[in-house]
């Protein structure tokens, strides 16, 4: 039988795209409260009293001697809240400007692996009389989607606490296995696998008609997710760069009422509606660094989730991927957003994320040695440009100990040559638009946030809704903001490409040293 605590494939997969790069595969939130902060004990004993909720965060990593098996999830022995749950100050005024910095530095740290995977910062004190808290997590052990569940952790859904039913028996951390116990296992469970499949065999002649349908299925799916990457590789762009260790971050605010309205009046969906104010903001931010959109479509790759109603708040990664089109060289807002509401429409239709599932399954049976080169191999390939990630959240007020979150902005990892991710997250009317950026090949992230901005407004125009207060600060940014016109001259194909990514990133190295 398998061990229900050993990683599966796809979390192991985001282990290894760690390895020997400059990637941190950690997915994380900057969250601003109303109100004065708790005091980090009286958060830490919040934390501590609804722990037993989530198991998963007092147990670390045990590795399988000499690669033999995926790693298992143990107790740690040595778990201490004051190491995970932290506390922190900005620097005068303490305005949004600072806590994107002290984002950028807290996502530019890898978490350690010798300990759960997880960190919590408070900020004790914002202007206008708020405070945040940047929360972190390794993928392997929570997805973006799983994560929306699993922040009833923290949160109440009334002003008033509501303490959890306590555990039946105080926890107690088992001893770690040993290396011939997790050796032993790994080697138990893959000479058992084999069994599974007979058996996949034996339902395959009992059930003949069904089981050939099903695996015809499978098999037409993962030919549309491998033509998918394969026939049509991702441009290249500026995004496509070697990455560092450092990260930048910004984020925006926006109103989700006004981008349902977007996609009422022009048609497609909400996230039709997102990835179409991504594509608009791109293409803007290329055209004014004199990069040829003429034509030119990048690639996004829009992680699915596949989790059923019954895995809800489980822990472990349950996602697909599918690969968007953002038809960056049109400038026509109604005519970019029905561009991509037909082509996801398309891609819906052919399978795509079911094939990606289909993958993703198949590599359980393949041993760690093989998994970690294919995660190696994945990261340089030119499958997608970057990840734009749209995750539904709760549409009603969230409190922290009787404090009220007001905004919440998301954050998905870069990988090798991915100098930019855009992750999206709704909440309780609000839409978050969280940018994290490699700090030498995106020194003006902040434009790009405010080409989003833009993008928005131009599809509100367009379809004729009036916007609503976006909840934004940092208005006299915005308005000392003045993109210049995209020059006459303009470069075409591939060669061009490269130069205009070469020279960003030629121009970016020049620059001083940080710590993100």
């Amino acid at each position: 039988m398998a061990n229900p605590d050993r990683l599966t494939a796809l979390d192991s997969t985001f282990l290894h795209l760690e390895d020997h790069s400059t990637a941190h595969m950690h997915v994380a939130s900057v969250m601003v409260f109303e109100g004065e902060a708790p005091t980090l004990q009286d958060l830490i004993d919040h934390v501590m009293g609804r722990l037993h909720l989530v198991p998963r965060y007092r147990q670390r990593l045990a590795y399988v001697p000499l690669g033999q098996g995926r790693p298992v999830w143990a107790d740690d022995p040595h778990f201490n809240p004051y190491y995970h749950i932290r506390h922190t100050a900005l620097p005068k005024p303490a305005d949004e400007e600072a806590l994107k910095q002290l984002a950028g530095r807290v996502f530019s740290q890898r978490l350690d692996r010798s300990k759960p995977l997880w960190e919590i910062w408070l900020v004790q004190a914002m202007a206008g009389g708020r405070f945040a808290i940047i929360a972190k997590t390794h993928h392997a052990l929570v997805d973006g989607i799983s994560g929306v569940d699993i922040t009833t952790v923290l949160f109440d859904t009334a002003r008033e606490p509501v303490a959890p039913p306590a555990p039946a028996t105080p926890w107690s951390a088992q001893p770690l296995p040993g290396p011939a116990k997790l050796l032993g296992e790994a080697l138990v469970e893959r000479s058992t696998v084999p069994a599974e499949m007979l058996r996949g065999g034996r339902a395959l002649l009992r059930r003949p008609r069904q089981a050939l349908s099903q695996l015809k299925e499978g098999l037409t799916s993962i030919g549309a997710t491998t033509l998918a990457g394969i026939n049509a590789p991702a441009p290249p762009s500026p995004f496509n760069v070697d990455i560092g260790p450092h990260r930048r971050y910004t984020f925006l605010d926006a109103d989700l009422a006004s981008l349902k309205a977007i996609k009422d009046s022009l048609g497609g969906t909400l996230n039709d509606a997102v990835l179409a104010s991504v594509s608009l903001a791109l293409g803007r931010y290329l055209r004014r660094h004199d990069f040829d959109t003429d034509g030119l479509v990048l690639k996004a790759m829009v992680p699915v989730s596949v989790r059923t109603k019954s895995q809800r708040g489980a822990l472990g990664n349950q996602v697909a991927a599918m690969w968007a089109p953002l038809p960056v060289g049109v400038e026509n807002p109604a005519e970019c957003l029905r561009k991509i509401a037909t082509a996801m429409e398309d891609l819906k239709k052919s399978g795509q994320a079911v094939g990606a599932q289909v993958l993703t399954n198949l590599a359980g049976f393949a041993p760690p040695t093989i998994l970690s080169q294919a995660a190696r191999l994945q990261a340089r390939q030119p499958f997608f440009n970057l990840v734009v990630t749209n995750v539904p959240g709760p549409q009603f007020p969230l409190y922290l100990l009787g404090r009220r979150l007001e905004v919440l902005y998301p954050v998905v990892p870069l990988a090798q040559r991915q100098a930019l991710g855009i992750a999206v997250m709704s909440y309780d009317g609000h839409l978050g638009f969280g940018l994290l950026g490699d700090y030498d090949a995106l020194p003006d992230i902040e434009t790009i946030a405010r080409d989003l901005k833009w993008a928005i407004a131009a599809l509100c125009r367009a379809a004729g809704v009036k916007p609503r207060g976006a909840h934004t600060r940092g208005s006299r940014a915005d308005a000392a903001h003045k993109p210049r016109a995209p020059r006459a001259r303009s470069t075409r194909g591939a060669a061009a490409a490269n130069r205009s990514a070469n020279n960003s990133a030629n121009s970016s190295a020049r620059k001083p040293a940080s710590t993100g």
